[in-house]
């Protein structure tokens, strides 16, 4: 089992050869969503990912094990991403069905001689544990590029998971 990050095909992978669609990381805080692949629950949503979603932090910790990521939900986070690179906070998996995470991001952070960009990350779990964990994660300037590489490859890995359907965001945080 690997202990950490590394690129095995080209791919980043994680324990258990999970992909990460998601790593939002600095040197205190972080938040990472890790695909380990089709489900094999029998569940009633064609194409379900089953996803860990894993918050750290100095003060915290948690890890919401057996999240059923649907083709909607890639979908949805193409366009987070879109506009979380104009700038524009975002909520994604908020349905009701999963946990929902949420991104605002704060503006510059400075810190030992540099900006980097910071975003709030809040991860919600309505569904199960009633509990949600928020953090504060300051980022490299290509940090939404590094995550549209890794929507490519889980994309690449399960090209069978396709979208049926897009929602319309709403309100003021676009929900996804």
């Amino acid at each position: 089992m690997m202990t950490g990050p590394s690129t095995a095909n080209g791919m980043i992978t994680t324990e258990g050869d999970q992909m990460e669609l998601i790593r939002l990381a600095d040197d205190e805080n972080s938040v990472v969503v890790r695909v380990g692949g089709p489900t094999t629950q029998g569940l009633p949503w064609d194409g379900c990912l089953d996803v860990d979603i894993v918050v750290t932090s100095e003060f915290a910790n948690g890890h919401l094990k057996e999240v059923c990521l649907l083709p909607e939900d890639l979908e949805d986070w193409t366009e987070a991403l879109d506009l979380l690179a104009e700038g524009r906070p975002v909520e994604w998996m908020d349905d009701g069905r999963n946990p929902e995470v949420r991104i605002t991001p704060t503006g510059p952070y400075h810190s030992q001689d540099r900006i980097l960009n910071a975003v709030e990350v809040t991860v919600r779990d309505p569904v199960v544990s009633l509990t949600s964990v928020r953090v504060l994660v300051r980022l490299p300037d290509d940090w939404v590029d590094a995550q549209r590489v890794r929507l490519a490859q889980v994309r690449e890995a399960w090209p069978t998971v396709r979208p049926s359907g897009l929602r319309v965001p709403r309100g003021d945080h676009h929900r996804l």
